[in-house]
């Protein structure tokens, strides 16, 4: 293990030509488990320290109402024009906003109309990456790209963007795109961590086929991976005691044994381990992390100038071991 200030900070969106942080400061937390003038503080912090990507969701909120986190984010970019030009902006379409009919899913009808209610939140007129949440089978992709060639057009969405979709969700939103001369998708978020590694399967060889990037939505599982044990007996989890780290955890108790004590011998915090691992894989652009507080995320940052060595990278290997025989599909599973 070592630290190397040198390792780039910034990469490209996929294939485009636009330079964003390899952190971006996911705003899941916000609205209900960070208070709104700390959540002002940690955007301030996070562009203090380079990162130059908030990433936020339509239906974010939701613990006070659905919309509140982009009319927070609005809020913070008003104060300064500046801070706009300083921040590439990425919200989320695709999830009910309520339960009326046709307020949620990827219709022509509803990617508009949750585009303009976006901006007006988000007090901006345009967005610089515009992302589908989910899959919505429901929807050919003749109809979403005409909906999204049209909101690139006017100028209100710059790139288009997916999050949860399969290797086959991908390819086939790009060949759609292609047939109708567009740019298609450029990056993609996806669940991907030492614990649940399904996207080396499909989704990263898709996306490295089609020139997406590819960002890591949480790197940590929600906290299993930050050194949940000694938190449980130090009494001090949050985030790490609830949701999917509560979930997996029973199953995965003697493996994050080994984890926390592979952390120990080698002298790194937990959470620093588990998201330069995620920094380090091959097809992963970066990572979307969802910190409550300022020294969360310095920790992550700190993650960007951790560099694993081979021996600790197979060790990791061997405690979280790769689906089938390992690498993508279907070589992982042929014998």
């Amino acid at each position: 293990m070592s630290t190397d200030r040198n390792q780039a900070a910034h990469t490209r969106l996929g294939r485009s030509a636009t330079l964003v942080s390899r952190l971006w400061l996911g705003t899941v937390n916000f609205s209900g488990r960070v208070e709104d003038a700390d959540a002002m503080h940690l955007m301030e912090t996070a562009v203090d320290r380079g990162i130059n990507c908030i990433d936020t969701a339509d239906i974010y909120g939701w613990r006070v109402h659905k919309g509140h986190t982009e009319e927070l984010v609005g809020r913070w970019l008003a104060k300064s024009a500046a801070r706009r030009e300083d921040v590439l902006l990425a919200t989320k379409v695709g999830g009910d906003m309520s339960e009326r009919l046709n307020d949620g899913g990827l219709s022509a009808r509803h990617i508009i109309t949750a585009c303009e209610q976006s901006l007006r939140r988000l007090r901006v007129d345009h967005i610089d990456l515009y992302q589908m949440h989910r899959i919505d089978h429901a929807a050919p992709w003749d109809e979403i790209w005409q909906a999204m060639d049209r909101l690139v057009a006017s100028g209100k969405v710059t790139y288009v963007g997916s999050s949860n979709f399969a290797g086959w969700n991908v390819a086939a939103a790009q060949d759609a795109a292609r047939r109708r001369r567009s740019l298609g998708l450029v990056s993609e978020q996806c669940l991907y961590n030492l614990a649940v590694r399904h996207a080396e399967l499909e989704l990263l060889p898709a996306a490295q086929a089609y020139g997406l990037g590819v960002f890591a939505w949480s790197p940590l599982h929600g906290g299993l991976l930050s050194g949940v044990l000694r938190k449980l007996a130090a009494g001090t989890a949050v985030k790490s005691a609830q949701g999917r780290a509560q979930l997996l955890l029973p199953e995965l108790h003697a493996t994050i044994e080994a984890y926390e004590g592979f952390c120990d011998r080698i002298g790194a915090d937990p959470a620093e381990v588990g998201l330069a691992w995620v920094l380090s894989r091959p097809g992963i652009s970066g990572a979307v992390i969802g910190p409550r507080t300022v020294e969360q995320l310095d920790s992550a940052l700190r993650a960007l100038d951790l560099v694993l060595g081979e021996a600790e990278l197979a060790e990791l290997d061997a405690i979280f071991p790769a689906l089938g025989n390992g690498g993508r599909a279907p070589d992982a599973w042929i014998s």
